[in-house]
């Protein structure tokens, strides 16, 4: 299979930081577009006059921000790929167990936060929008004109940049591949911002903020699983590290 190309695998890593970073930065690149004339629009549709309509703002929605729970996992993954480039092999060893253990258990109670925030958030989306008028009216002004288009374009860029990260963990080492576990963690990624794409474009824009608050709730959830995955899977590393220690400090010293 050949050695491990280290230039596309670091090449990958930063492939996966810069989408990683675009996920996170979402809230700042999504919404914020004025949306007091469509308020109107739906006013209007409801029988409801309304004058001032300064304050009503396109949402930034939590689906693409909340893929990151996803990719941080992948993120991790690859970086711990990295850090065998420059760490020795044993040291490298002991590290990754304990490190792991503890960005698991990180990940699970954040996710776990985001999960219930999201939740919450969901729940007040559709109470308001099964009100009307008022409460329908409220709805719009605050979550009712999802910014679809630019939505779009940053996840398209964000599955752009994770084919390059695949593409380029596969180009620096064809091995990747029989790890099953990174190929699903791979698939996952890919496939949770397909299907927020997909969710945008599921039904009329005014129910898109809905659909996007379900996929946050469904990446949180695949994020908690992944955690879990990364937390019994860091434990035999551990116990490795811990009997290799002993061994260490069992051995005679040479110089008594």
């Amino acid at each position: 299979m050949g050695a491990l190309r280290k230039p596309f695998l670091v090449l990958a890593m930063l492939a996966l930081v810069l989408a990683v970073g675009v996920e996170v930065g979402a809230g700042l690149l999504l919404g914020g577009g004025d949306a007091g004339a469509a308020l109107v629009g739906g006013a209007g549709d409801l029988g409801v006059e309304v004058d001032d309509v300064s304050g009503a703002r396109e949402p930034s929605g939590r689906g693409t921000g909340y893929l990151a729970l996803i990719d941080v996992v992948a993120l991790w993954t690859t970086g711990l790929f990295c850090l065998g480039l420059v760490l020795p092999e044993r040291l490298h060893g002991r590290i990754q167990g304990v490190a792991t253990l503890v960005f698991s258990i990180i990940l699970i109670i954040v996710a776990l936060v985001a999960l219930v925030i999201a939740f919450v958030e969901l729940m007040i989306m559709v109470s308001l929008f099964l009100a009307p008028p008022f409460g329908t009216l409220a709805y719009l002004a605050l979550w009712g004109f999802f910014p679809v288009g630019d939505a779009a374009v940053l996840l398209g860029l964000v599955l752009l940049l994770k084919l390059a990260w695949a593409g380029l963990l596969i180009l620096a080492q064809p091995k990747f591949l029989q790890n099953k576990g990174l190929v699903l963690l791979i698939l996952t990624s890919l496939l949770c911002t397909v299907v927020l794409e997909f969710l945008h474009n599921l039904a009329p824009v005014i129910v898109t903020s809905i659909l996007d608050e379900v996929g946050a709730i469904v990446f949180a959830v695949v994020a908690i699983v992944w955690a879990l995955v990364l937390l019994i899977g860091s434990i035999p590393a551990i116990v490795k590290a811990i009997r290799a220690t002993a061994a260490l400090r069992a051995e005679p010293d040479p110089h008594h």
